[in-house]
Order: structure tokens, then sequence, then C-alpha cells
């Protein structure tokens, strides 16, 4: 019998989403008083442009691909962005003024509202494993981040149509497109097995054997599963929450990833593991051709 296994789960589409969704009214309108970068490894670039972000003003938070943006004008009403990669376990959480930062904390941002409507925060950037990382940079140096350039459309602003054609005039086993951010961006290890399950293709096909029309199914599929993760605030298997320090639920309607070993939910028969693109697969062998 195949081992259950949950995979390293790097947050995907929907947990950023809600990330920046609950983050947003908890820093909107509010300035930063001071910054203090605990771990200098966690900036990746923008050092020169740190001393602009006292008194800037933050005007919201919002997603782009698994990347986390802080939107801010500084004191001249210039635009920064502060651009976070979560990677496996980057948090964003506000604290109260006094809170002491844990000892995995990296970066921190405080906070006040300039009507002194609100009392004062702070804004740590967590990561226990440090993959993650922060980027300081202006709306113009977007497009010269090669990472940036590169990503594909966001799949949930498209039609599916669209996002099809990406799969179709490209040649490689159909779940390592998904997983290529540069193709679609967004979708990770478990949007994808869900996906796939749904639209009932194996994850190991090439995408130059699938017809057009299943192409499309499987992206009205992905929009599916990413539209009801985000109504459940994503999925949290084990560091991930929400900037409200809440766990996602949507674990609990996985049809396949996690659930190697165990019946297929549709069919009864055994869930199978593999790899694919040097990821944890589950998938039905019945239900998946």
């Amino acid at each position: 019998m195949d081992e259950v296994i949950y995979f390293l789960h790097m947050p995907e589409l929907p947990e950023v989403e809600t990330i920046a969704r609950t983050l947003t009214p908890q820093v909107a309108g509010r300035c930063i008083k001071a910054v203090s970068l605990l771990s200098p490894k966690a900036l990746q670039t923008g050092s020169e442009l740190m001393p602009r972000l006292e008194g800037a003003a933050i005007t919201g938070a919002r997603r782009r691909a698994k990347l986390l943006l802080l939107d801010v004008r500084d004191s001249s009403a210039a635009p920064l962005i502060l651009a976070f990669h979560l990677k496996m376990t980057g948090r964003l959480f506000v604290h109260p003024p006094e809170t002491p930062p844990p000892k995995h904390t990296k970066l921190i941002l405080e906070l006040f509202a300039p009507d002194g409507t609100a009392t004062e925060s702070r804004l740590f950037f967590d990561d226990a494993r440090t993959f993650g990382y922060c980027r300081i940079m202006r709306p113009e140096d977007l497009p010269e981040w090669p990472f940036w350039a590169a990503l594909g459309p966001e799949p949930l602003e498209h039609n599916a149509g669209f996002l099809a054609a990406r799969l179709e005039e490209r040649n490689g086993q159909i779940k390592s497109l998904l997983l290529n951010q540069n193709v679609i961006a967004g979708i990770g290890n478990i949007y994808a097995d869900e996906s796939l399950f749904r639209a009932g293709i194996h994850p190991e096909r090439k995408s130059s054997s699938i017809a057009r029309t299943d192409l499309e199914t499987l992206m009205l599929k992905a929009q599916e599963v990413l539209r009801e993760a985000i109504a459940a605030c994503g999925s949290s298997i084990r560091d991930y929450r929400d900037a409200e320090g809440r766990a996602g639920a949507f674990q609990n309607s996985f049809m396949v990833y996690g659930r190697g070993g165990e019946p297929c939910r549709r069919c009864g028969k055994t869930l199978k593991t593999g790899r694919v693109a040097g990821r944890g697969t589950v998938y039905c062998r019945t239900c998946q051709q």
C-alpha cells in the first residue's frame, strides 16, 4: 500500500491571496515609524531604499503569483513596493506594539495611524526555514526583475480558452506545465493535483496528447478549485496561517493531495503516489486517464 504523505507545502495562490485580503485592513492607512532588519539575508534587494520607508504610508496589500506585495508611498508620495516571497514558512503578522519578536523574525515594520484613531502596531516577517525573502523596489524596477518578468498570466484573470492555449503550445507532462510559473502563475502542488483529478487527467500525460477541449476543462476545474480554496481561506498543512492567525480549511476537501494509499473518493480504488517534475504527486489510476 502507498504511504500516506503530506508534502512540504509552499503557500500557493489561494493562501497568498488570503493573506493579502486579511492583512490589508490591518495595515492600509498606517504609516511606517521605523524599520528593523534583524536578518540581512532576508532582504534580497533594496537596502538603499530602506530609509525611504520611514514615514511612508501603506496603501494596501495584494498578490501576484505567489508573491505578497505591500504598496507604500514615501514622504514625497513616490510609490514603493515591498515584495515578499514566503517560500515554505514565511509569515506576516501584525502584533501589539510591545510584542517582542520571536527568534525567527527577520524584519519588523513599526506602524502607527497618522490620524491617531488606532494604537501603534508591529508587522513581523517571520520565517523559520529562512528561505523566504523581501525585496524593496520601485514600480519601474519590477520589469527588470527576471523572476517577475517571466511570470505567466494569472489563472483567475483569464478565460479557460486563453489558459488552455498556453498549455497546448508547450509539450511536456501536464502537471509539470501547471507547476511552471512561467506558463501560468500561482498554481502549486496542491492545486495542480486537485485540478487534474477533477478534470480526470493523469498528471504524467503529455500536453500534446490532450484534446484542446480537455485542456479547457482542466483550466475550468483549476479555476473552480482556486476559487473554492480562497473561499476556505486556503489550505493549512503545517505552517500556513492567514494574517489574522487563522488556519485554512480547504484541506478538508482534498480529493487526492496527501491521500496516497487511501481509497479514491470517487471510485474507491487505492490512490497512487509518484513524482512529477520533482514533486510528490497523488492520483487515481482509474479516474485519471
